[in-house]
């Protein structure tokens, strides 16, 4: 059976932010060229019994706005992940269990199955 925890309410927002804030930075990330630096094109050799031919179109490079962007979607990520992961909630779990209990914390605000 497993093991039940009781995460403190303010950890619980801080993974929730967490996913979040992954989710957002994944979605405004496939907005952006594909290179952070102006680069060339290319296409790539014939897949053999394929017409199927890998390529990049030309990529512009990320703005300055999308560069701040991205630099403060890393910046939030990062603190978010110090915050969960530095937790004092940590030290009251036995370090038996710590896997269990931050596999079940990011889970905790799916809703239970039937």
């Amino acid at each position: 059976m497993p093991k039940t925890f009781t995460f403190p309410q303010d950890l619980l927002d801080a993974q929730v932010a967490l996913d979040e804030t992954r989710a957002a930075f994944e979605e405004y990330a496939q907005t952006l060229p594909w290179s952070a630096e102006p680069m060339p094109g290319w296409e790539g050799d014939k897949q053999l019994h394929s017409s199927y031919r890998s390529h990049k179109e030309d990529s512009p490079g990320y703005t300055e706005e999308q560069a701040a962007e991205v630099q403060r979607f890393q910046d939030e990520l990062r603190q978010l992940s110090i915050t969960v992961s530095t937790h004092p909630f940590w030290d009251t779990v036995d370090a038996g269990d710590r896997v269990e209990a931050r596999m079940t914390l990011k889970h905790a605000h799916e809703p239970a199955e039937a």
